[in-house]
């Protein structure tokens, strides 16, 4: 579907490559974050036959086969965990790439994998042992079976778009926005091809075809949980009305969150960044205008991202940016286009500068800023649960009462077998700083906690509650706190 690569090309994409994979690897064994301690806790401990009896929002149940499968070939260590998650990442960023080359030409194919692969997200993610690096290879896959099944329709790519949706769904049911998306896309043009050859045309009857596939294998792959699935589904938008955290329901906060993760706390300058970024993506799609393919992949890109806001909201669902990782490299694609068109432009304001070296510029100028946020990965774990674990543990004398604040006893109590008291709500929290003697209080994820027990607050500012350590983790608000009361 693609000419072959030349060899300039071939040995670029390999060095890309070896690149990216040194940067996931470094770092791959880190202690691991809540997420990934839940998944590992309630799915890849468990005996084959028990991985797939209940369904649950948090798991992704063809990327917790595939870890299993590692856990069994290399032991239950955390770079074995995440091994797939790794491998997917490596094969999304080749795959953007030959879908890049054809969109865009080659110099911006490679310049957009080179992007990715020292991506601050696209490493944390490729270093996460959960299945969106899975999901954004194929969707990227799919995108590149749908825009050539749409120009030249033939069955086997039609078959081979109907298997990436299904293995998109079945690694998460999110999945399904993306090519929903799409199908959209390609209702629209159906009905405009109707007229012609009516409904024997094969942009008609081929892409129903590779739908029906995949839907009926995912269909498949989630019946024996399906009955959960629509009471999971049921339930979702009241657990997140009650949820302290309501601006995670925000798209505006979503987008924000995104831009502040890559970039670090830089106040307002976030929302001028995401600005930035918003307008180099519009000058980008601009430039893809011109040609059908490019057309259809900014409507296809658009859609999904206002569709998945619009589906998320509805149903009472947190916007998280994570879900928003499939579009990743399709963004980045985009935001070199705009670059690329934002120096044209200033080219042709000042005659004398040549278009070629400014875009050489730039294109160094992203790679060293998107190499100096990607170190973030490695000046910290995602959520260093086992420090604070080893620190309670050595410091702490016989008397010391020890207390799990939330979802924290949930991982010290069962990943680490620390028998910890957990504290769940205000009441408990009461209850246990009123016993005399020293006692330690560990909180992860702070900005929620510290708003489900506001006491706690008033305590650490007055002095009651001292600060013993503060573990930082390149998870938003990922911090773990361990908090001594004398």
């Amino acid at each position: 579907m693609v000419d072959p690569l030349t060899r300039r090309e071939y040995y670029g994409l390999s060095a890309i490559m070896l690149l990216a994979l040194g940067l996931r690897i470094w770092g791959l064994n880190a202690p691991l974050w809540y997420d990934e301690i839940l998944t590992l806790e309630t799915h890849i401990s468990l005996p084959w036959d028990e991985m797939m009896q209940t369904y649950s929002m948090n798991h992704h149940y063809l990327f917790s086969l595939q870890a299993k499968l590692m856990t069994v070939l290399f032991g239950e260590t955390a770079w074995a965990v995440r091994l797939p998650a790794m491998l997917f990442g490596l094969g999304s960023i080749a795959t953007v790439c030959w879908l890049a080359r054809d969109l865009a030409g080659r110099k911006v194919a490679l310049v957009t994998a080179l992007l990715l692969a020292i991506s601050f997200h696209h490493i944390w993610f490729s270093q996460n042992a959960r299945g969106y690096t899975e999901l954004a290879f194929w969707s990227s896959l799919g995108m590149i079976f749908f825009l050539h099944g749409l120009r030249a329709p033939s069955l086997k790519i039609w078959l081979g778009y109907g298997l990436c949706l299904a293995l998109a769904v079945a690694t998460h049911l999110t999945g399904a926005f993306f090519f929903f998306a799409q199908g959209l896309v390609w209702l629209v043009l159906a009905v405009r091809a109707l007229p012609s050859k009516g409904m024997k045309n094969p942009l008609i009857i081929l892409p129903a075809l590779g739908y029906l596939l995949g839907s009926a294998l995912a269909l498949a792959f989630y019946a024996p949980i399906l009955a959960s699935v629509f009471e999971v589904a049921a339930n979702v938008a009241q657990t997140s009305s009650a949820d302290v955290m309501q601006e995670y329901q925000n798209p505006l906060w979503t987008i924000i969150e995104a831009v502040r993760t890559g970039i670090g706390a830089m106040g307002p300058l976030v929302g001028v960044i995401a600005l930035g970024v918003l307008a180099l993506v519009g000058l980008g799609s601009r430039e893809l205008w011109a040609s059908d393919k490019g057309k259809l992949f900014t409507i296809t890109v658009g859609l999904h991202i206002v569709l998945t806001m619009v589906l998320l909201s509805a149903l009472g669902m947190r916007i998280w940016p994570r879900f928003f990782f499939v579009d990743i490299g399709f963004l980045m694609l985009l935001i070199v286009l705009g670059v690329q068109a934002l120096t044209q432009m200033f080219a042709s304001l000042i005659k004398r500068v040549p278009r070629s070296p400014l875009f050489a510029i730039s294109v160094l100028a992203m790679v060293l800023v998107s190499g100096a946020l990607a170190a973030r990965n490695y000046t910290a774990p995602k959520q260093n649960f086992a420090g604070a674990y080893g620190l309670v543990q050595a410091e702490r004398q016989n008397a010391d009462r020890v207390y799990a604040i939330g979802v924290a006893a949930t991982v010290f109590n069962g990943y680490y077998d620390a028998n910890w008291t957990p504290i769940e709500d205000s009441s408990q929290f009461e209850t246990a700083i009123a016993q005399p003697g020293p006692a330690y209080f560990i909180v992860a994820f702070p900005a929620r906690y510290f708003r489900v027990i506001p006491q706690m607050d008033d305590l650490a500012e007055d002095g009651s509650l001292q600060l013993v350590k503060r573990f930082p983790g390149t998870l938003g608000d990922g911090a773990v706190l361990v908090l001594r009361r004398d």
